[in-house]
């Protein structure tokens, strides 16, 4: 099958495409026929190689997390999915999406309901569960909690704005100027434009809870340690207070003060109780009152894939990019 792989570590442009076997799926796992993915944080990690001591890889590599698509086959003990089926999920590994068959954990795929086309599934998973369980799970949010969330215009960031405004909470985000207007939208109460303003003297009464997906990276360089926002993040916390990352995988070096509990979001496709997250999800889709933002489309190839990479280093950034392989 055709497949566009890593290999070795590096820029997006060492990705080429490449003829490699089929996977094999296990007795609980579906195999599905990829028409959507998308690229994610996370690939930068990867790809620079900056976890190797984490999240050893071997090459050539398959990147990508998300997966929309067709039940192509399921295992003997898969129930709640049949062939013929449009899912999306997570792959089981953090990559394997950019082939045309990929192996999904049952627990980790939820059903594709009919208003919700290709592109959006494709886009959905690997920002909405992070937001999801970042704030119901790691932080247990409550109405009328204050919550500072940077990247708001991004992936995850947009995902967790609607979020934590359906909660009922007090929402400030960090975002460029360019974004203002689609932020507010989506529900924050402030938006903080981090590149001509320190957030933390713009914030003054201090927040129940941070939600971080900033990285201090350039091209070929991610830094897993808690970088200069998420440490000034801490000057604008309540005693107490929790801190969450989706980039800082160190964060466990970081000294404890004030008591802040400070983690790092881990998804784990395996879960018993992802399946009710992603359900859920689909059900705020459904009723109109969550949205996926698609801000590019590139076509499964090397050459789209980079372009597509290529084109999340340029500002503004602003919800998901897609690949897509095939339209149904």
């Amino acid at each position: 099958m055709k497949a566009i792989v890593l290999p070795h570590y590096g820029v997006h442009e060492v990705l080429r495409e490449q003829d490699i076997a089929e996977p094999e799926r296990k007795e609980t796992q579906v195999l599905v026929e990829m028409y959507a993915t998308s690229i994610n944080p996370g690939d930068y990690v990867l790809r620079s190689g900056a976890a190797q001591h984490i999240m050893p890889i071997q090459f050539p590599y398959v990147l990508g997390t998300d997966v929309a698509g067709v039940v192509k086959e399921v295992g003997e003990k898969v129930t709640s999915v049949k062939p013929g089926d449009r899912v999306m999920g997570l792959t089981p590994a953090v990559g394997g999406a950019y082939a045309e068959y990929v192996v999904v954990e049952e627990n980790a795929l939820a059903l594709i309901p009919p208003t919700l086309s290709f592109q959006q599934a494709g886009a959905l998973p690997a920002v909405a569960l992070p937001a999801w369980q970042a704030l119901f799970h790691y932080t247990q949010l409550q109405p009328g909690q204050r919550i500072l969330i940077h990247a708001a215009a991004g992936g995850v960031g947009h995902i967790a704005v609607q979020l934590a405004k359906q909660r009922g909470a007090y929402v400030i985000a960090t975002a460029r100027t360019h974004n203002d207007d689609f932020v507010r939208r989506l529900g924050a109460d402030e938006v903080i434009d981090y590149s001509i303003t320190d957030f933390t003297k713009a914030i003054s009464t201090a927040v129940d809870i941070v939600l971080d997906m900033v990285n201090n990276r350039t091209a070929a360089v991610v830094d897993l340690k808690l970088g200069e926002t998420g440490r000034k993040s801490y000057t604008v916390l309540k005693d107490g207070g929790k801190f969450i990352s989706l980039v800082a995988l160190a964060i466990d070096e970081h000294p404890k003060v004030r008591g802040i509990d400070a983690q790092c979001v881990h998804i784990e496709p395996n879960r018993d109780d992802l399946r009710d997250d992603l359900a859920a999800i689909v059900r705020g889709v459904q009723e109109q009152k969550l949205q996926v933002h698609v801000n590019g489309v590139f076509p499964f190839s090397a050459q789209g894939i980079n372009e597509a990479y290529r084109q999340s280093e340029i500002d503004p950034k602003r919800g998901k990019l897609v690949i897509q392989r095939k339209v149904g």
